[in-house]
């Protein structure tokens, strides 16, 4: 296929198979997928339904064993090859047609000629005919091709091509045939005549202009798929595993679930899998966008394709092959660069009929030309105009090279749109709906208010004393007491008899002392009086946190209240979305005081509460049927029946648990600012695709005439056949040029740079502040070769600056820029076959 008219065709051959429901056909990728009835067509007989019309054709091979990378190379040698064919085709034109354009226009431009060549016109002229013959078999494509399409009935852009160059180049040959007539008659004037009549050059630069058009193309539509590229670039071939306790090396494609896979520093990750031992920090960036190296330590996930920084990690792997994260993103980008967008549904309609309503033009020009007492030549050269001028390409590309771009340039950034339809509906959404719980916030309680009661108890020993009551709750409430009085570095005391009592709370006795924890109606039954607290407890509760009362010995020292996190970019993202008008409503089924607080906070225009799965259906309805085109984000498990009722569904999580099946986008970062980023593309991607059509459109609508010499009764203005087929190409470069402007797309509302270069400096604080000394006892160390194992074990431990071991001593001092955990430290060690403890 080489321009929209051929998609139109290939896709009406589909449509007309019997059985056939759907077909679509994309330019860019040259891929047909069709829906068909199993029962009255299969694929065979759609595949001789496009065969018949001149196209070749074959069924992809989805279950072709050989992995993404490899079906990518593949596909780019192609391209390559294309592309390196057609430089051949273009510098061998080149250089004949220069021999040509020198012999036929030399003397008009005063270069030196010999004599037997501007003497003798008929020599001229046969020489003409004996250089323009090899480009037009060197290009012969465009006649096989275009010719094909008009036998069969299916015209396309190379059948323009075909018959502006064939006519010029017969009418070349028949200009000669009479100047053997007239040298052989004797007659010079006629000689003289048809010697100012020759097209040879014409047809020879028709093809070659096309020819450096097409080669433009390619090679900048070959840049389109960048981001895929570097996506698929970013897998690893092989990876080192351990089978039957030996460590090997095996293709990245013949790992299966449950290997055992060693991750050393500075390797990528083949596939998505659990950390079982071990430490690292792993730069995600190219999958999820984050900035910063992520931690990973044991029980932690690691995602495909992303790359270890420092540590050495072992790892379980749980999806493999097109199961992986980047297989699944791949995949993501590739169907959505092949889907079509609505906004491209009248450049299909034009394109559809478009060569054959440019053949009518052209022969309308020619004949009323001749009406109007124009001789033969000038009328045929007014039609040829008129059909290289004509550039159904820059219709056929002006939408899916936008979409491959801009799709493309969303995986960068960790946001992976499922089809072209979905990103233009993105930018016309005029209602964000947001989940709250683990969408406006982070999902984990922390801790936000601290009341002491007993008054002699300080702060900190209150919050001490919480921390021990709740050391073996597994309850998020009090999992979050204790972290809270953990990052204060609080002395907590031991505590014993733990008790849990299910949704009430806990119980412990600290040094012979019994402590009570929970919420009212627990104290109330453990026959506290809890009434004097009533005033503080509703103040709390309307502010969206749940108070947790503590008590010693039946007496009431004081209330720890939890609320739940509102996440950084929550604020930044409504704000971005607001300046774009889009009204802004939040569902959730917490309570309404919780509701109201994070709405307040956030900027949030409307606040509905205590809702169901099933009501935020409801109410996305509501919205639907009062004419608002809604957008709604969530995590995409637990609103799903949500998802599937916006018209755009946004899945936001991170890694590996994204809910692909029931969103229409996934943010693979877990942030709120990629939706905003997101929606900023598709309003880019669009404005792209809108100048795309009208240039295409105002190309055709403008040229046409002029090449039909509308011009020329008033001011004399004639377009060659050369100035046709060189506009002609220009329109189709221009078009594939200003899609690629979308690879330099930045966000507007988020300054990316400024938050990294904030992150960085945090990184750098921490760092400064962080300048510790740790010596650890080492049994086992016999030799200066022992200590050079342990040392080479903790430096590959990131926020080790320096380490050093004495066997004589037997202890290990090292030096953290960071604060390490103990255990890591004893099991880098451990882990080289000695024994350790701090």
């Amino acid at each position: 296929m080489t321009c929209a008219a051929c998609q139109a065709n290939v896709t009406k051959a589909a449509l007309k198979t019997n059985g056939v429901t759907s077909a679509e056909v994309n330019l860019l990728s040259g891929q047909l997928t069709a829906t068909f009835d199993e029962n009255v067509t299969n694929e065979n007989n759609i595949i001789n339904a496009v065969n018949n019309i001149g196209y070749g054709i074959k069924l992809f091979d989805e279950n072709k064993n050989t992995s993404l990378k490899s079906q990518w190379q593949e596909r780019k040698e192609i391209e390559l090859k294309e592309v390196r064919n057609m430089k051949k085709r273009l510098i061998s034109s080149v250089i004949i047609l220069a021999f040509l354009m020198y012999i036929a226009m030399g003397n008009m431009v005063g270069l030196p000629l010999p004599s037997f060549i501007t003497d003798y016109p008929l020599i001229n002229s046969i020489l003409q005919l004996l250089l323009a013959t090899p480009v037009l078999i060197i290009n012969r494509k465009f006649f096989i091709s275009g010719f094909k399409g008009l036998v069969k009935r299916a015209t396309n852009m190379d059948t323009l091509v075909a018959l502006g160059s064939s006519a010029a180049f017969l009418y070349g040959i028949f200009a000669v045939i009479m100047m053997i007539k007239a040298t052989l008659e004797g007659n010079t004037e006629e000689l003289h005549h048809y010697s100012h009549q020759l097209y040879f050059e014409s047809s020879a630069m028709i093809l070659t202009l096309v020819t450096v058009g097409k080669f433009l193309e390619s090679r900048s539509k070959s840049k389109t798929g960048d981001a895929l590229g570097k996506l698929v670039d970013l897998s690893p071939k092989t990876a080192n595993v351990i089978r039957n306790g030996k460590e090997i090396t095996i293709e990245a494609e013949d790992i299966v679930i449950g290997d055992e896979i060693i991750i050393r520093p500075g390797e990528r990750i083949a596939v998505d899998g659990i950390v079982t031992k071990g430490y690292g920090s792993v730069d995600q960036s190219a999958v999820t966008g984050e900035s910063l190296p992520v931690e990973k330590s044991k029980g932690d996930t690691v995602i495909s394709a992303t790359l270890n920084k420092s540590g050495t990690f072992y790892m379980t792997a749980s999806k493999v092959g097109e199961n992986t994260t980047i297989s699944q993103i791949i995949r993501l980008v590739e169907n959505a660069s092949s889907s079509k967008a609505p906004i491209a549904r009248l450049a299909d309609k034009v394109s559809s009929v478009f060569v054959p309503v440019v053949m009518g033009i052209s022969l309308v020009t020619f004949i009323l030309w001749l009406v109007f007492g124009k001789d033969f030549e000038a009328a045929l050269s007014f039609a040829i105009t008129v059909l290289v001028i004509s550039c159904p390409c820059a219709l056929g590309l002006a939408t899916p090279v936008a979409i491959m771009v801009g799709t493309g340039k969303a995986a960068e950034n960790g946001i992976l749109i499922k089809s072209a339809e979905a990103l233009e509906a993105l930018g016309k959404a005029t209602t964000i709906v947001f989940d709250k719980t683990g969408t406006l916030t982070s999902g984990q309680m922390s801790v936000s208010d601290v009341i002491v009661i007993d008054k002699p108890l300080s702060k900190n020993d209150f919050i001490a004393l919480c921390g021990a009551i709740e050391t073996g709750s597994e309850h998020p409430l009090g999992e979050a007491v204790r972290k809270h009085a953990e990052e204060l570095k609080l002395t907590i005391p031991e505590a014993s008899d733990f008790n849990a009592f299910q949704g009430k709370g806990v119980s412990a006795t600290i040094e012979k002392d019994k402590f009570i924890a929970g919420n009212k109606r627990f104290l109330t039954e453990q026959d506290i009086d809890c009434t004097a607290l009533d005033s503080q407890l509703n103040s709390l509760s309307s502010q969206g946190k749940t108070p947790l009362i503590f008590a010693k010995n039946n007496n009431i020292i004081g209330i720890i209240a939890l609320s739940d996190t509102i996440r950084e970019d929550s604020m930044n993202a409504i704000e971005g979305f607001k300046r774009l008008r889009k009204k802004t409503v939040m569902l959730t089924g917490d309570n309404k005081g919780a509701a109201d607080f994070v709405g307040k906070n956030t900027g949030i225009d409307v606040v509905i509460s205590d809702l169901l799965p099933a009501d935020k259906e409801k109410e996305i309805r509501l919205l639907q049927q009062n004419g608002e085109r809604v957008v709604f984000i969530g995590d995409g498990i637990n609103d799903a029946p949500a998802l599937t009722t916006a018209n755009i569904g946004i899945a936001i999580g991170a890694g590996s648990d994204i809910a692909i099946d029931c969103a229409d986008i996934v943010l693979i970062n877990n942030s709120l600012e990629d939706a905003l980023k997101a929606t900023e593309l598709s309003l880019a991607v669009m404005r792209n695709i809108k100048m795309n059509l009208f240039w295409a459109f105002f190309y055709n609508c403008l040229g046409i005439p002029l090449a039909a010499g509308v011009l020329f009764p008033l001011w004399g203005l004639k377009l060659t056949p050369m100035i046709g087929s060189a506009a002609m190409s220009l329109s189709s470069v221009s078009v594939v040029t200003n899609a690629l402007r979308l690879k330099f797309f930045k966000s507007k509302l988020i300054n990316d740079e400024n938050k990294n270069v904030d992150s960085e400096q945090t990184e750098s604080t921490k760092t400064e502040d962080v300048n510790m000394e740790k010596t650890i006892k080492v049994e086992g160390m016999m030799c200066p070769r022992c200590e050079a194992h342990v040392v080479k074990a903790l430096m590959a431990i990131e926020g080790v600056e320096n380490a050093t071991a004495s066997h004589e001593e037997n202890i290990a001092t090292i030096t953290l820029t960071k604060d390490v955990a103990n255990d890591i430290l004893i099991k880098a060690i451990v882990d080289e076959g000695y024994e350790a403890s701090i």
